[in-house]
C-alpha cells in the first residue's frame, strides 16, 4: 500500500505533533501498528459520518487523532490533531 501525507496533514503534524517528541513517537508506533493490523483495538479505527463521510479515523493516543482515507492502494493521510481540531 502506498502512504500519501495530505498536504493539510503536513501542515497540522508539524504544529501540533512535531513539537511534542511523546507524540511523534506515538504516532510512529500507530501508524506501523496501523499498517500492520488496522483492526487493532488499540487504534480506536472507525468510520467517520457527516461532513467527514468517506474517511476513517484512528487514535494516536489520548486525545489525538489521524484521519484518513484510502483510495484503491493508496493510504491518504488527510489530518492529524485533537479530537476538536480534527472533527
Amino acid at each position: 500500500m502506498n502512504l500519501v501525507r495530505h498536504r493539510i496533514f503536513e501542515k497540522h503534524y508539524k504544529a501540533r505533533i512535531l513539537p511534542n517528541k511523546n507524540l511523534t513517537r506515538r504516532f510512529e508506533e500507530n501508524l506501523v501498528l496501523f499498517l500492520k493490523k488496522p483492526d487493532a483495538p488499540i487504534l480506536r479505527n472507525h468510520k467517520l459520518t457527516g461532513k467527514m463521510n468517506g474517511y476513517r479515523s484512528f487514535s494516536v493516543g489520548g486525545d489525538f487523532r489521524v484521519v484518513y482515507r484510502i483510495i484503491g492502494d493508496t493510504l491518504e493521510l488527510y489530518d492529524i490533531g485533537s479530537h476538536n481540531q480534527v472533527y
